[in-house]
Formats: structure tokens, C-alpha cells, sequence
């Protein structure tokens, strides 16, 4: 039997050096690590927390890391490796793997703390007369795909990590006839300029 959604949380291995690079200076590869291992809590709480599906997390990396663990403890149903050449090739494999068992899939990032309960409801009940929903994050790529059907087409040479992602993913869908709709404009945390949001939501609680 297909359960309704499937919330997939994209997340790398901690590694300094190799995680939150576009933070350097401003924090060093220990102080960058750590933040990325903070974002990386934070997103599966909110989406275990959330109560609206099966969690899991599709890592690239090591997959027995502590910090995958400590997901684990928080409701995460499953840790399993990326697949895929490219980022594009293993978002896909990820929603296309999910799409046997649910009727609707969501991949997040682990790099928007702004995703919230609401915002995974808008892209819930956007799905319901779409094929795919976006949402666009402030530095020109993206920080949801949800969808009800998936077309590698959408993929496809998209410059990963330029500001151009989420305009060339648009031009992919209408390209392709898909049926789309965009999400709220929310921001990541990736640079140095986004610190101040990221301490001003912790001291929200959230």
C-alpha cells in the first residue's frame, strides 16, 4: 500500500574542509563543520517533529557518521547513500526511488532552517494539483522539490551551485510540459552574510 508523502533530507558527511566551504573565513573548517552539523539536526527535527510522513535521510559519505546516528535518534526511519554521478543524478534517483511507495515525495536540504511545518504543508497541498512544486531560496537556487512525478529532463545540465539553478529548473519544466508551481522565496545558510539568521532563529527557539 503507497503511504502519502516521503520526506527525503539531502546531507553531507561532516568533514571540515569539505562542508559549508563559502563560510571560509568568516568561521574556520572546524567552526564551519560544526554549523553544518547544527543545520543538519535542526532540518531532521523539524521534519520528524513535523508529522507528516516518513523521514529519511539520503547521505553522500559515510553513512555510519555519529551525526547520521543522532538523526536516527530523532525519528529518522532510514540512513541511505546518494546515488549518482552529480547532485542533479541523485536527486533523482532519490524522488524517483520514492515514488513506488508514496504519492508524494519532498527533498529538502539540510541548508534552510527557515523550512517549517507550514512550508512542507504549502508544498503538500501544492502537489495535489501539480506535478512538482519549487521552492526558490534567495541566492538563486533552490531548498524544496516536491513532487508527484519526476522527469530526469529536469536534471539534466544544470550548473549546480550557481545562481542560475532555479531559473534553469523552471526552464526544464516548461520545456518538458510539466505542471509546476513555485513555494515561498525562503533563504540558506551558505555565506557568511547568512549568519545573522541562523543566530537570530536559534534564539527564537525555532
Amino acid at each position: 500500500m503507497r503511504e502519502e508523502v516521503l520526506l527525503i533530507q539531502f546531507a553531507k558527511e561532516p568533514l571540515p574542509g569539505r562542508v559549508k566551504t563559502r563560510m571560509l573565513p568568516a568561521l574556520n573548517p572546524e567552526q564551519a563543520c560544526e554549523l553544518h552539523r547544527e543545520l543538519v539536526i535542526w532540518t531532521a527535527q523539524m521534519l520528524t517533529t513535523a508529522g507528516l510522513g516518513r523521514v529519511e535521510l539520503a547521505v553522500a559519505g559515510d553513512a555510519a557518521s555519529p551525526l547520521f546516528g543522532h538523526c536516527k535518534t530523532l525519528g529518522v526511519h532510514a540512513v541511505r547513500r546518494q546515488q549518482g554521478a552529480n547532485l542533479g543524478e541523485r536527486m533523482y534517483n532519490a524522488l524517483a526511488g520514492g515514488l513506488p511507495g508514496h504519492s508524494k515525495v519532498i527533498l529538502v536540504g539540510s541548508d534552510c532552517p527557515q523550512i517549517d511545518r507550514d512550508y512542507l504543508l504549502s508544498a503538500i497541498a501544492g502537489l495535489d494539483n501539480s506535478n512538482v512544486v519549487l521552492g526558490p531560496a534567495t541566492d538563486g537556487g533552490y531548498v524544496l522539490i516536491g513532487v508527484r512525478q519526476v522527469d530526469k529532463r529536469w536534471f539534466d545540465g544544470v550548473e549546480w551551485g550557481t545562481a542560475s539553478v532555479y531559473a534553469d529548473t523552471v526552464a526544464r519544466f516548461e520545456l518538458t510540459g510539466a505542471i509546476w508551481q513555485p513555494l515561498a522565496e525562503l533563504q540558506d545558510i551558505d555565506r557568511p552574510e547568512d549568519l545573522a539568521l541562523w543566530r537570530a532563529l536559534i534564539e527564537q527557539g525555532g
